[in-house]
């Protein structure tokens, strides 16, 4: 644990005499360890605490290489969050933390637009389409049997209600094979 005095941590922060004394007075940023300035504990709560697009820190602030990971903006929105989450934990300085909001709020309005503008569509009103037209499809095709059936019966000299047990089995077996599709990795 390195120390220093109040005017030595000045000359290392960046800043005046005087506004070390003032962040020690309002019991901000500074951390004391009797009259000398506690370092790193000081350094970290300015980094956490301080937000540096204030234009009065242009003063106090250094040159340090800043570690930012870029979210994919074609990822979607939830990924996004949990990768930065991940990435960076919950020990955000203030700059930090903005830059991830208005990221994700950039993100959000995205979204908004892209559905606004007909290019993405709600999943369950999807869903519900799908599911429709394909009961559509299943029922006229339950229902072709009995309506056709007589007709080919008719046509072949054989009776009709054979025709309509025989065309029913074989629709109902191939709608069963409809609705149980393989899987196959290979095509995706």
């Amino acid at each position: 644990m390195s120390t220093m005095t109040q005017i030595d941590y000045a000359k290392h922060a960046g800043v005046d005499r005087k506004t070390v004394s003032r962040w020690i007075k309002a019991g901000k940023y500074i951390v004391l360890d009797g009259d000398l300035v506690n370092v790193a504990e000081s350094d970290k709560a300015v980094a956490t605490l301080r937000d540096s697009k204030d234009p009065r820190t242009k003063n106090a602030s250094k040159n340090k290489p800043v570690k930012v990971t870029a979210a994919d903006t074609d990822d979607n929105t939830n990924t996004a969050v949990k990768e930065i989450m991940l990435a960076n934990g919950v020990e955000w300085t203030r700059e930090e933390a903005s830059r991830v909001k208005e990221n994700y709020l950039a993100l959000l309005t995205k979204l908004e637009f892209e559905k606004e503008d007909g290019q993405l569509v709600e999943l369950t009103a999807a869903e519900d389409i799908l599911f429709s037209a394909f009961r559509e499809q299943r029922d006229a095709w339950m229902n072709w049997p009995s309506r056709v059936a007589p007709l080919m019966a008719a046509d072949l000299d054989v009776p009709a209600d054979r025709m309509t047990e025989v065309l029913l089995a074989y629709v109902h077996k191939h709608i069963s094979g409809l609705g149980e599709p393989e899987f196959n990795a290979e095509q995706t």
